[in-house]
């Protein structure tokens, strides 16, 4: 494919460069296995080239007008929707995505995109009063410099642009690492979009590498004041223990472990078809999945069955297929460590409804019931197609569970009494929750991010610009101060 072939190298100041690492990272097709492309990895060096890159190119990029720098955003977005099935065909093969899960990420990504258009606007100052006569106090919101990306493999190209966009659109200079299985669609595609649309070169750097070849270098590097990652639990605690002893900024968005709330009034064969689509869309490799389904025992046998039922119709296999719904995990690595957690769980005693086969990065849906409250399985994120059914018997005990977890990013409530729903939604320790919807939603001006071990920070809207500029106080004295000496 030749996006792959076209854009397997570093970005570095406007350059496409060959990696000086000595050893290659390998893009590979999750469903066939071919290879796809081959990157010599960038070295300590490199990300110090990138670096200084950014922090040259910004200044004059901050100090160009708001209205010329959106107008590179507005021409990014013409160019996704050019490329559309370009980019479509690309997800499925470095993803293994669905053509249900490449269209849902491409829509989100042209919303953050409308949305970078406008945060090139909002960066705004104030005026505030001073006790002081004669004083006037002026407050101006700046770049911050320099922005360091970290991103996923799961949803990479909107999850990336999520920050490299609108840190972009508020005048600051960006270096992005795209997640090592996904390079091109997560980081070396994002450079090609805006270097076609004129973004000036060194603004955005793009370095495919691995800690083990950088270590800790791309956080603890001198230039980058804010530190961006979206990832796991563990890795978001390294980030931000590193960036803090350099006093950086973080803004981490992490894992969930999501819990959809069926109550007692709940319309059922709706609530079924949003704990469908909450836990399997791309193959429950979403943070925002619902891991957890927990049901009302006066429903359970009811929504049990039809949602047992519905599952087994899900058609796994080729991504590229459009009857598809459930593709490949990213690797086998992944699918074999998500089908050991299965064993385990139905070792210690969990009844299994639903579960079939795991074939290399394949893995069929896996329902589970009966599991103790204790269990292992219910206290993580599983970043695979196996969801968990728990019943309780009324609200306190429902949020009582939905509340035992580490996690608190997202979130679900199913009634035929909204108002009830809120109450309830009030209760869950969550970032996000739901009324009568699926657990998986992001939209542009709302701000996202979680509680507890689910992140720090939120991005979006206002939220953005508080997370990618810094305020300065300048104060102007009209008149005369006194001085005590």
């Amino acid at each position: 494919m030749s996006y792959f072939s076209e854009l397997a190298a570093q970005y570095i100041d406007g350059e496409w460069r060959t990696g000086d690492g000595s050893w290659d990272i390998v893009d590979v097709d999750p469903y066939t296995g071919d290879k796809l492309a081959t990157i010599t990895v960038a070295t300590v060096e490199q990300v110090d080239q990138a670096y200084r890159a950014a922090a040259r190119a910004q200044k004059e990029w901050a100090a160009t007008n708001p209205y010329t720098r959106r107008l590179v955003f507005e021409r990014a977005l013409r160019l996704v929707e050019e490329r559309e099935q370009e980019i479509t065909r690309a997800i499925m093969a470095e993803l293994g995505g669905t053509a249900l899960k490449a269209g849902f990420e491409l829509s989100l990504t042209k919303d953050m995109l409308r949305e970078a258009m406008q945060l090139s606007l909002l960066a705004e100052g104030r005026l505030l009063p001073s006790p002081v006569d004669g004083k006037e106090n002026r407050l101006y919101r700046l770049p911050v410099g320099v922005v360091g990306v970290i991103s996923p493999f799961n949803f990479p190209l909107f999850l990336s642009l999520k920050a490299v966009a609108p840190a972009l659109a508020l005048g600051n200079g960006v270096v992005l690492k795209p997640h090592q299985e996904t390079p091109v669609i997560g980081g070396t595609l994002i450079a090609k979009i805006f270097a076609d649309a004129g973004l000036p070169a060194g603004l955005l750097n793009v370095v495919v590498t691995d800690i083990a070849e950088i270590g800790d270098a791309f956080i603890e590097h001198p230039v980058p004041k804010v530190i961006s990652f979206t990832g796991s639990d563990r890795v978001g605690r390294h980030v931000a223990t590193v960036a803090a002893s350099h006093f950086k900024r973080t803004v981490l968005e992490l894992g969930g472990n999501s819990a959809l709330l069926v109550l007692d009034d709940a319309d059922l064969d709706y609530a079924v078809d949003a704990a469908v689509f909450s836990r399997f869309a791309h193959q429950g490799q979403v943070c925002m999945a619902a891991n957890r389904v927990l049901v009302d025992r006066s429903v359970e046998a009811e929504f049990t069955e039809k949602f047992v039922a519905k599952i087994a119709t899900l058609k796994v296999g080729d991504p590229k297929d459009p009857a598809t719904q459930i593709g490949p995990l990213i690797n086998p690595v992944q699918a074999d460590s998500i089908t050991a957690q299965v064993d385990q769980a139905v070792a210690a005693g969990a009844t299994v409804l639903l579960r079939g086969e795991t074939n290399g990065s394949l893995m069929d849906p896996v329902v589970l019931t009966g599991l103790p409250l204790d269990a292992p399985i219910l206290q993580r994120e599983l970043f695979g197609p196996v969801v968990l059914v728990v019943p309780f018997d009324g609200e306190d005990e429902a949020v009582r569970i939905a509340n035992d977890t580490p996690f608190g990013l997202s979130g679900a409530v199913h009634t035929g009494d909204v108002e009830r729903g809120v109450r309830v939604a009030h209760r869950i320790e969550t970032g996000m929750v739901h009324v009568n919807d699926g657990t998986i939603a992001d939209e542009p001006i709302v701000p996202f991010g979680g509680e507890k071990n689910s992140g720090l920070g939120r991005l979006n809207g206002e939220y953005t610009v508080d997370a990618f500029t810094t305020v300065k106080w300048i104060s102007v004295q009209h008149g005369r101060s006194r001085f005590p000496f």
